[in-house]
């Protein structure tokens, strides 16, 4: 009888899908920038230009925006002194400020993204062989289509959420449902998807990076420990 193939360790898929998040952050942060700032740009006024007219010009003015402001003064040094600010401004309910609207978008979002990653990845697999042995490129096609299925859901949670965390306190007192009408009443249903270029540009190269770097480090450890 031939032996049941081991199972993997959590610690492994701990360590794997810590460099995958890694290398997706790595490729896909600036993009992420972008889209935040085109998600949360206010509606231009009657006769006026947009503040960014589209990805490109987002990310341009951006990139000057921050070399200008280097040698200025921020309201932020860092992380954990936002996070005492904030505390300070709002008590706990200031950090965890969009906490519903994150899992609104993170959970189906998540389910579309594994989901559809597995299903490519047998999908792709040639028939006699195993997933394990699936080609660089597959996985990267597989990654990075399973990171636009993941975004096509979650772009519009996601553009609520960047505008109720970015507000000024009290703006939006009913929370998510005050953004939405807001939204909707003001700029058309179609503010739901702003950014949609730029996660779309983002969400290819990122995710196929993410999981290559899952499959990448996996196979390293199951190479150099192979009993753990």
């Amino acid at each position: 009888m031939a032996d049941q193939a081991k199972p993997i360790s959590p610690l492994k898929n701990l360590l794997a899908g810590g460099f995958g998040g890694m290398c997706l952050v790595f490729v896909g942060h600036p993009l992420d920038t972008v889209k935040v700032r085109l998600q949360t740009q206010p509606p231009s006024l009657p006769g006026q230009p947009p503040m960014y007219s589209g990805t490109f010009d987002c990310f341009r003015k951006t990139l000057m925006r921050e070399i200008q402001a280097s040698s200025g003064e921020t309201k932020y040094n860092g992380a954990l002194d936002c996070a005492k600010k904030l505390y300070r401004e709002s008590g706990i309910r200031g950090i965890y400020k969009g906490t519903v609207l994150t899992l609104m978008r993170d959970v189906p979002a998540s389910g579309m993204y594994f989901m559809t990653y597995e299903w490519l990845k047998n999908t792709l697999t040639p028939e006699g062989k195993s997933v394990s042995e699936l080609s660089v490129p597959r996985i990267l096609l597989a990654g990075g289509i399973a990171g636009i299925f993941n975004w096509a859901v979650a772009i519009p949670p996601d553009v609520l959420k960047s505008r109720f965390q970015t507000a000024p306190p009290g703006k939006y007192p009913n929370g998510f449902r005050d953004v939405l009408k807001e939204l909707i009443r003001n700029e058309g249903i179609t503010s739901l998807y702003k950014g949609f270029n730029a996660v779309m540009i983002r969400a290819f190269p990122a995710n196929a990076a993410c999981f290559l770097g899952f499959e990448v480090a996996m196979k390293f450890l199951n190479w150099i420990t192979p009993n753990l």
